[in-house]
């Protein structure tokens, strides 16, 4: 890989090598095993971008290890997969902080941008004045921001959110990275960031500093 070899008929002989080792240890449901499946599914996902093939190897992992530790890790890394430029973002229905229903549906022809972050992460402290700046030239023109924090300390966040005055709705449910919608979508790091077009469908991925800005713009114009 460091010699730029990184297709699948580069490494055609490393994943012989896997097949040869999970082949081997086909009735052996440990983690050592499953570790393997992993390496070879995430091949698949990061390196040679083939998404589907990727996914059936994620997939397996989760038929075939479920008490794993990688075979745990298989939800999210399948939900990741799915959360690429030109897809539909997959939607939720949840509460936000005031107990009002909150879903991308529920903002059908705007541009969004979900935001996964939380008020102990210093990048995304960072990238605050950033987003706000989006917000508060956008907004009245249609565009929206749905929040995910990943705080434990409600009054913490909501204190936090009236001193930046940040207005949006806001989905908390106190489990830090036990957050359950960052386990959905397999947020692994944070800020994570989703811009989403009129119709739902991810246009664009953890843009910063200007870029949100330059693109919301665009998308605006286009509406």
């Amino acid at each position: 890989m460091d010699a730029g070899k990184n297709t699948e008929q580069d490494m055609a002989e490393e994943l012989k090598q896997f097949d040869a080792l999970l082949a081997k240890h086909k009735n052996e449901k440990t983690d050592d095993v499953a570790q393997i499946l992993l390496m070879k599914a995430m091949l698949y996902l990061q390196v040679f971008n083939d998404t589907e093939k990727g996914s059936e190897l994620a997939r397996k992992l989760t038929n075939d290890f479920p008490d794993t530790a990688s075979g745990k890790r298989a939800d999210g890394i399948l939900a990741q997969s799915q959360l690429t430029v030109g897809k539909q973002f997959p939607d939720f229905a949840e509460k936000d902080l005031e107990g009002k229903e909150l879903s991308v549906a529920n903002y059908k022809d705007k541009i969004v941008l979900v935001d996964f972050w939380a008020t102990w992460c210093g990048p995304c402290v960072g990238e605050l004045p950033n987003v706000l700046k989006a917000y508060e030239k956008y907004h009245s023109k249609g565009f929206e921001i749905v929040g995910i924090s990943l705080d434990s300390d409600k009054n913490k966040l909501t204190s936090f959110m009236k001193q930046k005055n940040m207005t949006w709705q806001q989905f908390f449910d106190g489990k830090g990275w036990g957050n359950k919608l960052a386990g959905k979508y397999g947020v692994g790091s944070i800020p994570a960031t989703y811009l989403l077009d009129g119709t739902g469908k991810i246009v664009a991925k953890d843009l910063r500093g200007e870029a949100l800005v330059e693109k919301v713009a665009s998308l605006i114009d286009k509406k």
